[in-house]
């Protein structure tokens, strides 16, 4: 079975643009352009310049000695906290700027939920002297309000949305919007694998060089360059993607993506897609996402803002599909709990996000296994939902 995305931009049953008509020239005109555009050894050369200096990549496969000691397995983490603004979210930036320099655009506009998207799209911006505009939801400004102190600092303008949940997914809503009205000069940064195609694609690529540099270092450590298990936190499910993506046809390696059961998936407070969403379209593409029987999009719920997402990324929706992945959800509580054990074990404390990637150790045959989780972000965007929670 193929697991990348096809000529049509379908993931098997999931993926394609349903788009409306007023976007149709900006999705064509990166469709056409974007494969071309990535593969020229010029631009390879720029984006891996910048990913090295700018970035500070590779990033480390750290080996948690204490962590596998207490799961009796070799539990090595990819070290993504590492990258320039404290995530994983930069590589994907940085290649989507030098895609639009290359297209002439002279603005960008991203959403963003905990925050992370948006700083890295702002410091991109910054750093190539371009106009950016971050929408993110009213609720999400308040509870991730240090990233969003940084993105003014780097220059942005944050334009609250203050529909629906006041989160991610309005905040998708209003960027959308915004770029059906200024379709010419502006382009879109979508933070994850979401979206029309050639957006899951497009993102896949440029966070593929996780998985990327996983090859090679899990062999210096190894003697092989595969581990048995794969382990990340999955929203849209762009760090997931990128760590996924060298392994998708390695039939080896159990690619397990953990998602935010909020406060149980037999609440309403949940952004579980894989257990509580089916087929429907989300933001120009078919994909899983919670909705009523009415095809209504239900409102997520999760302690992190970067799970709270009503869908996930087509790619993601056929690899739960086709059983090449498997989908695991993690109420709040665990998580935050898993997040309080890595840092008392290992010294770091994580993004809450990641922090559910962390949950599922017991839920897993791991015993003298190796083990690979993406660490896709740093705590201190968290503190004040840590020092709220207070179980420490």
């Amino acid at each position: 079975m193929k697991y990348n995305v096809n000529d049509k931009g379908f993931y098997g049953d999931f993926g394609g643009a349903y788009i409306p008509e007023m976007l149709y020239s900006n999705i064509d005109e990166l469709n056409k352009n974007y494969l071309s555009i990535i593969e020229e050894d010029s631009f390879s050369k720029k984006f891996n310049y910048y990913l090295k200096k700018y970035v500070g990549r590779p990033t480390p496969l750290y080996y948690a000695k204490r962590l596998s000691e207490k799961y009796n397995s070799k539990i090595y983490l990819k070290r993504e906290d590492l990258c320039h603004t404290g995530a994983h979210k930069i590589n994907n930036t940085i290649g989507q700027i030098l895609l639009a320099k290359e297209l002439n655009k002279k603005k960008i506009i991203a959403e963003t939920g905990a925050g992370q998207h948006g700083v890295a799209t702002a410091t991109v911006c910054a750093l190539m002297g371009m106009k950016c505009v971050i929408y993110m939801g009213e609720v999400d400004i308040e509870r991730q309000r240090p990233n969003v102190e940084r993105m003014k600092i780097l220059g942005a303008e944050i334009r609250p949305a203050i529909s629906g949940s006041k989160t991610l997914k309005d905040a998708t809503n209003e960027a959308m919007r915004h770029w059906i009205n200024n379709p010419d000069d502006t382009h879109y940064i979508i933070g994850s694998v979401v979206g029309p195609h050639p957006y899951p694609d497009m993102v896949a690529r440029f966070q593929s060089v996780i998985s990327e540099e996983v090859l090679y270092q899990l062999d210096e450590v190894e003697d092989r360059n595969y581990p048995d298990y794969i382990l990340a936190c999955v929203g849209g499910g762009s760090n997931a993607a990128g760590i996924f993506y060298h392994y998708l046809d390695n039939k080896k390696v159990k690619l397990i993506g953990i998602e935010a059961g909020g406060m149980g998936i037999e609440t309403k407070k949940s952004a579980a897609t894989t257990t509580l969403g089916n087929k429907g379209i989300l933001h120009g593409s078919k994909t899983l996402l919670m909705q009523d029987k009415n095809g209504q999009v239900t409102e997520p719920y999760s302690i992190s803002a970067g799970l709270d997402y009503p869908g996930i990324g087509p790619l993601h929706a056929h690899l739960f599909d086709s059983k090449r992945g498997k989908y695991i959800s993690v109420d709040d509580n665990d998580a935050m709990n898993a997040g309080l054990e890595l840092s008392r074990l290992e010294g770091i404390i994580p993004a809450i996000e990641t922090a559910h990637a962390f949950a599922v150790f017991d839920r897993l045959e791991i015993k003298n296994r190796v083990v690979v989780v993406n660490l896709s972000g740093r705590g201190d965007k968290d503190l004040e939902t840590y020092i709220k929670w207070g179980k420490y």
